[in-house]
């Protein structure tokens, strides 16, 4: 289970020293990040195929819950399997509280709170149908045993990829090598990623596997954060 505290509405984590979400606009934040750094609404917009969304760091939910309110906004023309990891999954009350705070995102908050389990999580995969055509499979555990075991559990490969670990430095063993050769196999030609560190090591690795990497400007007075698509499956 996580252990945190409280900075006011922001959640810490004890585990990693480390905030969740940005006390500026955690909401602004992963919907600049993770979902125009993915080039989300367009995609969502303009394809009928269904999508597969693989996220490395579930935390509160946060990411999710503005990948659900874009899906409503799109008229939900394609069915999305959002895939994530959590090594330390939060108790109810404190992901109810955490995600409490965000105004206009009321109806996703209830429709997720509603079918997200009470009880405690024990490792291994939850596959949770949020509302028709949206489902969250959630690994409890390590992300790396995350990635070797989505293909057995019948997933299907990113579409895009959200890199929402803790800070690099605060959290290695979820930006190491092995992750991004897993992540990569994961991938096809095209597969985007987009994460908030702008680390040279992180940058390095997921070119090393075959992804075009490039700096652009981060949220608010973040100066950069990096986005980039997977050339070559392997």
């Amino acid at each position: 289970m996580a252990d945190l505290i409280w900075k006011g509405a922001t959640p810490v984590s004890t585990q990693f020293d480390d905030v969740y979400f940005s006390a500026e606009d955690g909401l602004a934040e992963s919907t600049y990040v993770f979902l125009e750094g993915n080039n989300l609404p367009e995609r969502l917009q303009n394809q009928q195929t269904p999508h597969t969304i693989y996220e490395l760091g579930f935390g509160t939910g946060l990411n999710f819950l503005v990948l659900f309110q874009l899906w409503n906004k799109s008229d939900r023309k394609n069915a999305i399997n959002f895939v994530s990891v959590e090594k330390y999954p939060l108790g109810f009350a404190d992901m109810e509280k955490s995600l409490r705070v965000w105004q206009g995102v009321e109806a996703e908050v209830d429709a997720f709170l509603e079918k997200y389990p009470r009880n405690t999580l024990q490792e291994g995969w939850y596959h949770i149908e949020i509302v028709e055509g949206l489902t969250l499979s959630l690994f409890i555990g390590e992300g790396l045993d995350m990635l070797k075991t989505a293909k057995a559990e019948g997933l299907k490969p990113a579409d895009a990829w959200f890199l929402d670990g803790f800070a690099p430095s605060k959290n290695p063993d979820m930006w190491t090598p092995e992750v991004f050769e897993n992540m990569a196999k994961l991938s096809m030609a095209g597969t985007t990623f987009a994460t908030f560190t702008a680390a040279g090591f992180v940058r390095r690795g997921l070119q090393d596997v075959g992804f075009e990497v490039r700096k652009v400007k981060g949220f608010g007075r973040k100066r950069d954060m990096t986005v980039g698509k997977l050339c070559a499956s392997l």
